[in-house]
């Protein structure tokens, strides 16, 4: 057998044949040059209708998270921004329809990469509304999930959420991926469907000899065989049922909020039982804005947002741009290194009127909304800095104002820095790739950045160790609160709210509940001495058993 290994984002053993997903259709060309411009771009928008149409059709048959991914995938394809801009490729470049679905989707997808952080990470899901499009004008089936007709475990370079949304539990064993990493809609998607996942595995595809497989999504250990093997399925773990109302079993209170950047993924919070939200992008707003929104139009964007969560807690991120994440109002010059530069909140410290006029626009929306809204800054490094955006948050009229933890020098100073806000929030994703200095978007790096790495677990005690020394609340809003395993970590580490994106609500909810606060210090204990990410998933469970 060939023994490899990667990241293990979703737990259980199991093993029997492999199923190939369908690598990428080939680039389309360019020519020939299109004659009928009107015509061929009258291709597009029924094209795109009929991915969303097929989409909606999927999610009609399923519930729960998998009908959330593909009404936001079947939302994308109906996103008249893409076709549009395909249909003016089409006139103007005289390019074939797909060609131009390409490079109109391409456009968008650079737009969302030079964002960074949660957004860039949304690429994939654009690239999968692409290449369906791409299909449905080619005449040829669109690539992903082959129909199954036996138990099997899918190997795939990557998977779109969309691929794994209405993946049927009993046929598919497990899930490997060469690429993707711990934080992906895939990985979240995969655990709340109780099936083994292990992405980032590097050489998986380079054998087609290959017909079996044995999956460890626990430890993250990949082993394939050119010969049959006996087919082994997971063993499905069951918690408890998600009340709405977060906490342990013995009644330790720990807000279970989601993660939101525009008015249709607060709807799907609402509908997931999120008890609020813990982090509002705010991006959405700037996007593609050559100057900067007046407070008017920002008042509305956010009051639309705000509304579903009525007498409900929402922390509002202030904008987290720079350099790294241009926007072109902001005159952010040219540096050798922007994700150690100018972003966050220190463009506010040059740009203070930007600052005060998104406070000025979150308080209105507030008011609007009825939403019990707070405000936190990202990037904040400094008991300084945090003191600053707080003083300027009381000067807007916001009552409640915090920071989020992403920089290491952050939750090394925790004590002063709690001290100098209401609360703070840990970026687990951004803190990860700064601790290991490992780019998250990039697969050969998904290691580092696995959320169970011992080195950032010891940082984020720190920071909950502060926060219940001085009765602060310490959240936690990277996507490693979507692992219920991990959340329960989390706790006994001193978190008193978690994070995350919609779909991942009700499995972490039910995990926390079916667990005492006890259990969850004593699998922080054993997380926090184990030597890399896989001991420490091994010695959670052993603690929790």
């Amino acid at each position: 057998m060939l023994r490899l290994s990667g990241v293990c984002v979703s737990g259980g053993q199991a093993a029997g044949p492999v199923v190939r997903v369908a690598e990428p259709l080939p680039e389309p060309p360019s020519t020939p040059a299109v004659e009928d411009h009107a015509a061929e771009a009258a291709r597009i928008g029924p094209a795109a209708e009929a991915v969303a149409t097929g989409l909606f059709t999927r999610a009609a048959g399923v519930e729960g998270d998998a009908k959330a991914v593909l009404e936001t995938t079947a939302a994308m394809a109906m996103d008249p921004s893409l076709s549009s801009r395909a249909e003016q490729l089409v006139r103007q470049r005289s390019l074939p329809a797909p060609r131009a679905v390409l490079e109109a989707a391409e456009e968008f997808a650079e737009s969302l990469r030079a964002t960074g952080g949660y957004l860039a990470e949304r690429v994939r899901d654009i690239h999968d509304v692409r290449d369906r499009i791409i299909a449905e004008l080619l005449g040829v089936l669109a690539p992903g999930v082959p129909t199954l007709t036996e138990p099997s475990v899918l190997l795939a370079r990557d998977l779109a959420p969309a691929d794994t949304a209405d993946l049927d539990p009993d046929l598919v064993l497990a899930l490997v991926t060469e690429e993707g990493g711990p934080t992906s809609h895939t990985a979240i998607l995969a655990r709340s469907l109780g099936i083994p996942a292990v992405v980032a595995v590097r050489g998986l595809l380079g054998d087609t000899t290959v017909v079996a497989a044995e999956v460890d999504g626990d430890s993250g250990a990949v082993a394939l065989s050119t010969e049959p093997i006996e087919v082994r399925s997971p063993e499905r773990r069951s918690g408890a049922e998600w009340t709405g109302t977060g906490g342990t079993s013995d009644g330790h209170r720990v807000k279970i909020l989601a993660n939101v950047g525009a008015a249709a993924e607060a709807t799907t919070a609402v509908s997931r039982g999120a008890e609020g939200v813990g982090l509002f992008r705010t991006e959405f707003c700037y996007l593609a804005a050559s100057d900067e929104p007046d407070v008017a139009t920002q008042r509305a964007a956010y009051t639309e947002v705000l509304r579903p969560f009525a007498g409900r807690p929402v922390v509002v991120r202030t904008l987290d741009a720079g350099a790294d994440k241009p926007l072109g109002f902001l005159n952010t010059a040219e540096e050798p290194n922007p994700a150690l530069g100018v972003r966050g909140v220190r463009i506010a410290f040059d740009n203070p009127g930007v600052l005060d006029r998104q406070l000025e626009a979150i308080a209105a929306a507030a008011d609007d909304s009825g939403a019990e809204v707070s405000v936190m800054a990202p990037m904040v490094a400094t008991a300084e800095e945090a003191g600053w955006f707080t003083e300027r948050a009381r000067a807007a009229g916001i009552g409640r104002a915090g920071v989020m933890v992403e920089v290491p020098a952050a939750a090394l100073a925790a004590r002063e820095l709690v001290e100098a806000v209401d609360f703070v929030s840990i970026g687990t994703n951004d803190l990860a790739q700064y601790v290991f200095a490992a780019d998250r978007q990039l697969g050969a790096l998904a290691e580092l950045n696995d959320p169970w790495q011992p080195a950032l677990l010891r940082l984020i005690e720190l920071v909950g160790r502060a926060g219940t020394d001085t009765g602060r609340p310490v959240g936690v809003c990277g996507e490693a609160a979507a692992d219920p395993l991990l959340a329960r970590v989390l706790v006994g580490l001193g978190v008193s709210s978690l994070s995350m994106v919609a779909t991942a609500v009700p499995a972490v909810g039910g995990a926390l509940a079916a667990s005492t606060h006890r259990q969850c210090a004593r699998a922080a204990e054993a997380a926090l001495a184990a030597p890399n990410p896989s001991r420490a998933r091994a010695a959670t469970r052993e603690a929790l058993e």
